[in-house]
C-alpha cells in the first residue's frame, strides 16, 4: 500500500484550484508503474517523492496521464506544501528534472499559507505553425507575437484582445492535439491583472485549471513585449470555465532580453489522504 495526499493547488479553498496527487514515498515504485498510477489517478499531474541525489531536500518525479515532465509548476508547489508541513523550515528545495527548485513559505500560526517558487529561466522562440494554431483555437489573430517558451514543458502563448474573448474560447481539441508536445496558453488583461486558459490535449489534459509552469513565462512574455514592467508582480486568474477557479502570482526580474529570476507564488490546501494498493 502506497500512501498519497490530494492537494488543491493555487487556491486556499478546497475543491478549487488544480488537484494534485502526491505519493510521499515512491522509492520502490518502478517508472512504468508510476505512469500507470498517474493514468489511474487521471489528474493533470501526479507526483512521486524520492530521496534526493544532489543536496536537495527531496526529489520529485512528475507524471501526466500520458507521460513524465521534467518540471511543472503546480506539482512542485503542491509537493512543497505537503513536505513543508512535515518541517518548520521556511524554504524547501526540490530536485526536478529541470534542476533544483527552491520554494519559500509564508506561515501563519505555524501553518503554511503560501509558497513562492523560483522557476527555471525559460528559453523562447517564434512559433512556426501560427495559422494552424489560431484555426484550432477559432480566432483570427493574436495581439502579440505568438512565441513558444520552454522551462521544462513547452507552452505557446496567444494574446487575445479581451478577457471575455479568452472566456468564450471553444477550441478544437483534436486539432490542438495534432500540434505535438505543447500546451497552448491564451490570455488577456492589463496592468497587474490577467486572465489565462491553458489547453494541453497532447498531454491528456483538455484544459488545465492552474498552470504554474506557464505563469512564469507569461510574466516574461508580457515584460519582453512591454505590457508590464520587469519586477512587477501580476495576478493570474485561471480555471473558472471548468469550475476550478485559481489564483497565481508571477514576477520576472531582468532587463530586456536578460532574465535574472522568475518566481511564481500561490496557496494550496490538502483535501484528502489515502493509500493506493497495487
Amino acid at each position: 500500500m502506497y500512501p498519497y495526499v490530494i492537494v488543491d493547488v493555487f487556491t486556499d479553498t478546497p475543491l478549487e484550484g488544480n488537484p494534485l496527487a502526491v505519493f510521499t514515498d515512491g522509492h520502490d515504485i518502478a517508472s512504468p508503474r508510476m505512469q500507470r498510477i498517474a493514468r489511474e489517478m487521471n489528474l493533470s499531474e501526479t507526483v512521486f517523492v524520492l530521496p534526493p541525489t544532489d543536496g536537495a531536500d527531496a526529489r520529485i518525479r512528475i507524471f501526466t496521464p500520458f507521460g513524465e515532465l521534467p518540471f511543472a509548476g503546480h506539482p512542485t508547489l503542491g509537493s512543497a506544501f505537503v513536505l513543508g508541513e512535515q518541517t518548520d523550515r521556511d524554504v524547501i528545495r526540490l530536485e526536478t528534472g529541470a534542476g533544483v527548485i527552491p520554494v519559500e513559505f509564508v506561515r501563519q500560526g505555524g501553518r503554511i499559507v503560501s509558497g513562492r517558487m523560483q522557476q527555471p529561466i525559460p528559453s523562447w522562440e517564434a512559433y512556426r505553425r501560427v495559422e494552424e494554431l489560431l484555426a484550432a483555437l477559432g480566432v483570427e489573430s493574436a495581439q502579440l507575437p505568438v512565441e513558444a517558451y520552454r522551462n521544462g514543458p513547452l507552452h505557446v502563448y496567444v494574446a487575445l484582445d479581451t478577457e471575455e474573448a479568452v472566456a468564450a474560447l471553444e477550441p478544437d481539441l483534436g486539432a490542438l492535439a495534432a500540434l505535438p508536445g505543447l500546451g497552448v496558453i491564451c490570455f488577456a488583461g492589463s496592468g497587474a491583472h490577467w486572465k489565462m486558459r491553458a489547453f494541453a490535449p497532447a498531454h491528456g489534459v483538455s484544459e488545465d485549471p492552474a498552470t504554474g509552469s506557464a505563469a512564469g513565462p507569461l510574466a516574461v512574455h508580457l515584460a519582453r513585449h512591454g505590457r508590464i514592467a520587469f519586477g512587477q508582480e501580476i495576478e493570474i486568474s485561471q480555471g473558472a470555465e471548468i469550475g476550478r477557479p485559481s489564483k497565481l502570482h508571477a514576477r520576472v526580474d531582468g532587463d530586456g532580453e536578460r532574465i535574472d529570476k522568475v518566481e511564481v507564488a500561490g496557496s494550496a490546501v490538502v483535501v484528502a489522504h489515502g493509500e493506493f494498493g497495487v
